[in-house]
């Protein structure tokens, strides 16, 4: 299976871009002018210097660094915290770990507040037309309905994507036009020197850049949904969205300046600017545009768990395909998740204009991650000039580190955030670092050396056919290694006799959607698979195997006849049995602190994760589960005295 080929640009790729990629970064006028402005007198400073430092944003951070800089460090097409740290994690040597990590926790747990605050933000326009309108059940009802409709997958809604943020932009478009014609000089904003004035003269003005960050929230879910669409449609379509964008906040503040010293009093301008008539529609626009936005997000959220699942940073969990669409998956415990996330986020904030006050910490964290393995990118693949790329970092550094240094006051409100987001990072730590003490102690022999001893025991007609094919996984990666353990479970008690054994290993590589395999024949009857497989690709390991098997069978010169004995006199197919080695604490371990603590909380992860049997697309009874005790540390002093008579 080959990486779709989005290097053509065509009107329906650019309608398909405008409808997956722009939903949360789109949706920001919404709330942005609003937010910035608040309740505080309307002043020129404060307006232009507002939307002076959103342009400026949208400029350095949306345009500069995500459109221009990190959509080329593209994975075979692919984008994303963890591709990007696929690329560049052989030049860290375990030092981006963490930043991963981090990164792929606050942007997952920012997920839970970017739907709730879309919506509400669409659907409060409502109280223009009908003053006191109870906003909160209607919100719940439109997120609950987006997160149930999750399992039939969005294949069919999803060509309508494209057509409605194509009408939205061109409703931002007209609507700042309007707007702009009655006070032209708002252009004079775009001036940088406004930007400035802000945030030194203005009281309190620097942190006013939690407000202004809103405007550029969604271009980390911008790089992460890169695969869908392709840089080139990307680059192409953020022309005409970033002039939708500014064209329509240049309106709101135009708007603004009409209004004379009053303040704002709870009214939002991306509304006021609405003419009475076309109201109810620009809801009604808005409040899809806000679904899109947060579809985009969910279906960003079951990408990334499922490519921390394949990179071994979060256990594995029920996948589904709720369509024959290549790449779009269903995570029911991620759904239910988020689904809970986002209820009570709206019941706990109650409105927008609450939600606006905790809204974009993580994801200056998230931000400032990428920056960080952008750094590597371009260092050590596009082997650009050091003296360059520092001088790019510091860039990146000053404009993020203010924007969190303004953000880091938004921990007061959303302290509940915190648990959520260690729960992440603790699930991503000890999955990822405990898997390294595991195959810290995993134990390789040489499988060649192997070959004779269980070629005698095919032909070993006293002990009982175990079965006609015996596979094993294995995470040998060398051709001709294999782990002790599974050689003793052939070996040791109730030797395990098979006309053919095979030895299975599954090898992630880089690229997102490669599928290929390789047979190395060490015997007619002892063989080992190794599949090389993408990143974004399930592993149905089963399926997998008895197609190669079947190929084996039939390019040999004699064909394969199953023993006949016993057990199989009556029948003349071959079976398949998969042995699944199931690890489990001995009592004999005496461990150090971090590590007792990381494998006990691993083992507990992985009895909450689904088995190896699904999470591998094994059928049950084609199965062998054996339980192994595994000593890490044995105890090394122990005092046990003989009491004589």
């Amino acid at each position: 299976m080959k990486s779709p080929d989005l290097s053509k640009v065509t009107a329906a790729s650019l309608l398909v871009a405008l409808g997956i990629i722009y939903g949360d970064i789109g949706t920001s006028p919404l709330y942005v002018m609003k937010a910035i402005v608040g309740n505080r007198p309307i002043t020129e400073l404060l307006v232009y210097g507002g939307v002076s430092c959103v342009f400026w944003t949208l400029t350095f951070q949306t345009t500069f660094k995500y459109i221009f800089l990190t959509l080329s460090a593209d994975n075979h097409g692919e984008g994303g915290v963890f591709s990007l740290y696929a690329l560049v994690k052989r030049f860290g040597k375990g030092k981006l770990v963490i930043p991963t990590i981090l990164g792929a926790t606050t942007l997952l747990a920012d997920g839970i507040i970017t739907p709730p605050i879309s919506v509400a933000s669409a659907v409060e326009g409502l109280e223009d037309l009908v003053p006191n309108l109870p906003t909160i059940p209607i919100v719940i009802a439109i997120l609950s309905g987006l997160f149930f409709f999750q399992r039939f997958g969005t294949q069919k809604v999803g060509s309508l994507f494209g057509p409605i943020m194509a009408l939205w932009f061109g409703m931002l478009l007209v609507l700042g036009i309007t707007e702009i014609v009655h006070h032209p000089e708002i252009f004079k904003a775009l001036n940088p020197i406004y930007a400035y004035e802000l945030l030194v003269e203005y009281p309190k003005g620097f942190w006013l850049l939690g407000a202004v960050f809103l405007c550029t929230t969604g271009a980390e879910a911008l790089y992460s949904d890169l695969g869908h669409c392709g840089k080139k449609n990307i680059r192409i379509t953020w022309v005409y969205v970033k002039i939708a964008l500014v064209v329509n906040y240049l309106g709101q503040a135009a708007w603004l300046m009409t209004q004379g010293s009053s303040s704002l009093a709870g009214r939002n301008p991306f509304y006021a600017i609405m003419p009475q008539w076309f109201l109810l529609s620009g809801i009604i626009i808005a409040t899809m545009a806000a679904i899109i936005a947060s579809q985009a997000l969910i279906s960003g959220s079951y990408t990334l768990i499922n490519e921390a699942i394949s990179l071994n940073f979060w256990p594995r969990v029920a996948l589904k395909n709720p369509t024959d669409l290549k790449g779009q998956i269903y995570i029911p415990s991620i759904n239910t998740i988020l689904w809970i996330g986002c209820v009570l986020m709206i019941l706990y904030f109650k409105n927008s204009t609450h939600m606006e006050a905790a809204y974009g910490f993580s994801i200056t964290i998230a931000m400032m991650m990428t920056s960080l393995l952008l750094g590597y990118y371009l260092v050590f693949i596009r082997k650009m000039k050091r003296l360059w790329v520092s001088l790019i970092m510091l860039i990146f550094c000053v404009i993020e580190v203010s924007f969190f240094a303004a953000n880091i006051v938004k921990i007061k409100e959303r302290w509940m955030f915190l648990f959520f987001e260690l729960f992440i990072f603790m699930v991503m730590y000890v999955w990822y670092y405990a898997r390294k003490i595991n195959n810290r102690f995993i134990k390789f022999t040489n499988l060649a050396e192997e070959v004779p001893l269980l070629e005698q025991l095919t032909r070993d007609k006293q002990i009982p056919l175990f079965a006609t094919h015996l596979i094993y996984l294995s995470k040998a990666d060398k051709n001709y290694e294999i782990e002790e353990k599974i050689i003793k479970s052939i070996f040791a008690k109730k030797p395990k006799r098979a006309d053919v054994y095979w030895f299975f290993h599954i090898n992630r590589v880089n690229e997102p959607y490669a599928l290929n395999y390789e047979v190395i024949e060490l015997s007619d009857r002892v063989l080992k698979i190794v599949l090389n497989i993408g990143f974004r690709v399930q592993p149905r390991v089963e399926l997998y195997f008895k197609k190669i098997a079947s190929e084996w069978s039939a390019q040999r010169v004699q064909a394969f006849m199953p023993s006949v004995d016993a057990a199989s006199r009556y029948h003349c197919e071959p079976d398949y049995q998969f042995v699944i080695l199931e690890k489990f604490l001995s009592v004999e371990n005496e461990f150090a602190l971090r590590d007792g603590l990381l494998l006990r909380a691993y083992y507990w992860l992985k009895e909450l994760s689904i088995s190896d049997t699904k999470a591998f697309g094994l059928d049950k009874s084609d199965v062998t589960i054996e339980e192994l005790p595994i000593v890490y540390q044995p105890v090394s002093q122990l005092t046990l005295q003989r009491k004589s008579n």
